[in-house]
């Protein structure tokens, strides 16, 4: 029961990452201003599209990141505290930073994506 109760909580933390990539991508992309109908609602699908794939590997990055150092370096440091969850999303919003800002240096500055 103890392994499900984990699963279920890092499961939640990995949806969480999720959205959060997904956010990531609509503040890069910027807002959808391409019509519904005719033409451009090819340009809308394929926006939506990239939106969702591509926030979600960011996302799935932020959470592999993110549950290997819970894993492995705070669950044991995280003990004592009263305010474990706290704590964990602050280095959530931490970790997401550093994968925007991988991002953007790899796409903008070295050009490589």
């Amino acid at each position: 029961m103890k392994h499900l109760k984990q699963l279920l909580i890092y499961l939640i933390w990995t949806i969480l990452a999720l959205l959060l990539g997904i956010m990531y991508m609509r503040f890069v992309l910027g807002a959808n201003d391409v019509p519904k109908e005719g033409v451009g609602y090819l340009f809308y699908l394929f926006y939506n599209w990239g939106l969702v794939n591509v926030g979600l590997i960011v996302g799935l990055v932020i959470a592999v990141l993110f549950i290997l150092f819970d894993v492995f370096y705070l669950k044991e440091k995280l003990n004592k505290y009263k305010h474990r969850w706290a704590i964990r999303f602050v280095l959530l919003l931490a970790i997401s930073i550093i994968v925007a800002i991988i991002h953007y240096v790899l796409e903008k500055v070295i050009d490589v994506i």
